[in-house]
């Protein structure tokens, strides 16, 4: 075999795994991809869903007449943040949400074990705010009659525990069956202890709805795009920090990273202490639209 085939056919194998080796990074990009579209493919739409809801719904599904009345425990100005985990955990996560939102049910789906195990161990406070972009988008009460539910949950010391199961039985965006308080009464029985004659109550009388507008107003006023809004710090985490996308592994080094130095958390979380409610003071309960 002459000299000139061995340097061609040498060249040829070489240029051959070349093609071998970018192939196989094209196809690691790509399974990449699918795995981060998997995660925070669609909060892409919901974003562009939140922000057209945000410019075309701005009522966030009607108004209710009477006092504001905040849920037991609310903190934050205006009370509008539900607090879970200890008070003086080192970092907090503040989490905008709506429970009709598909993309905040995988947020939620996917890092709801890491964030309750984080709270347990006095590694981080959530402030959880509600929103009702979705209803004021396609339509409906579904998005502010959970919230209010939730709020009516949190009276009772139980919003964590429901606030799960909401998320976990979402119906489709396009169902708007959290308008129907029965079916918020009936996800009730799965949180042992909430569905009580008080719960019940304040779920058909829409005790918190003029709160709930009162929080989506505040998410509209802070220029947020969608949800699920998650920051950490006051730090957007989501759907990436910087150059990095979110996954469990990433929040935890995230917030490994803003903890460091720092002890964890040791405060036991106060209990509820509801506000007064219209039915303490003889004012007739606002009416949930």
């Amino acid at each position: 075999m002459s000299e000139n085939n061995q340097d061609r056919r040498r060249a040829a194998r070489e240029r051959l795994q070349r093609e071998r080796e970018l192939e196989k990074r094209r196809e690691k990009r790509r399974r990449t991809l699918i795995v981060a579209s998997a995660v925070v493919g669609v909060l892409g739409l919901a974003a562009v869903v939140g922000l057209i809801a945000a410019n075309a719904g701005k009522d966030g599904g009607g108004t209710d007449a009477g006092p504001v009345v905040a849920p037991a425990g609310a903190e934050g100005e205006e009370q509008l943040a539900i607090p879970v985990g200890a008070p003086d955990a080192p970092s907090t996560l503040t989490v905008w949400e709506d429970f009709r939102c598909p993309a905040c049910a995988a947020f939620e789906n996917t890092l709801r074990d890491t964030i309750h195990d984080m709270t347990e161990q006095g590694q981080l406070k959530v402030e959880y705010r509600l929103a009702t972009i979705i209803d004021g988008n396609l339509g409906g009460n579904g998005s502010k009659r959970a919230a209010n539910a939730a709020a009516c949950a949190q009276d009772a010391g139980h919003f964590a525990a429901y606030h799960d199961v909401l998320f976990e039985d979402q119906p489709p965006e396009i169902d708007d069956a959290y308008a129907d308080n029965d079916k918020l009464i009936e996800l009730a029985g799965k949180v042992e202890g909430l569905d009580t004659p008080a719960f019940r109550r304040c779920v058909q009388d829409g005790t918190y709805s003029a709160w709930v507008n009162e929080s989506n107003q505040a998410f509209q006023d802070g220029g947020f795009r969608g949800t699920p809004t998650v920051l950490l710090n006051g730090e957007s985490i989501f759907p990436q920090k910087g150059d990095e996308q979110i996954s469990v592994e990433n929040f935890k080094k995230w917030v490994a990273e803003a903890n460091e130095g720092k002890q964890p958390g040791t405060e036991a979380p106060a209990s509820p202490t509801r506000s007064p409610s219209p039915a303490d003071t003889g004012s007739p309960a606002p009416t949930g639209s």
